[in-house]
């Protein structure tokens, strides 16, 4: 037996021959198969400005960490300036000028902004006039507090 022969009877031993052929089954359907009647979901356009309801939407997963309601609920958002370019400027009150969470609480806000594909820059702007009050609440943000 030739150093070759002995080579081939080890490669056969360690990799045995493999059939690849692929057994009858159901077959893989084609992409457009699988999502026919299906509506596509298209990102937006990335120089698309962004859309006030995805804006809300990333400020509605924003919570006061003493109050179990989100800071658009509890109406401590003033004003959300949209511009094309991709620029957010959101003006905001707290509950109380001591507010425990006043430095967080705005960053939180931005960063949840900048989490919609579509926002380029977020400015968020504490402000206290006019002052935030109960009224500001939605009645969402009332009946979770049981102030009815």
């Amino acid at each position: 037996m030739t150093e070759t022969d002995d080579l081939k009877i080890r490669e056969e031993a360690v990799s045995p021959a493999v059939d690849e052929t692929i057994p009858d089954g159901p077959s893989v359907p084609t992409r457009e198969q699988a999502y026919e009647g299906q509506e596509e979901l298209v990102p937006p356009p990335v120089d698309a400005p962004p859309q006030q309801d995805e804006v809300i939407a990333a400020i509605e997963t924003v919570f006061d960490p003493e109050i179990p309601v989100n800071v658009y609920e509890l109406g401590l958002i003033y004003a959300i300036d949209l511009h094309d370019d991709g620029r957010v400027d959101i003006e905001m009150s707290l509950t109380a000028p001591n507010c425990p969470s006043a430095q967080e609480l705005p960053q939180m806000v931005r960063y949840a902004v900048l989490s919609v594909p579509t926002v380029r820059e977020v400015t968020v702007r504490v402000v206290w006039d006019p002052p935030w009050d109960m009224s500001r609440m939605s009645d969402n943000a009332r009946l979770a507090l049981n102030m009815f």
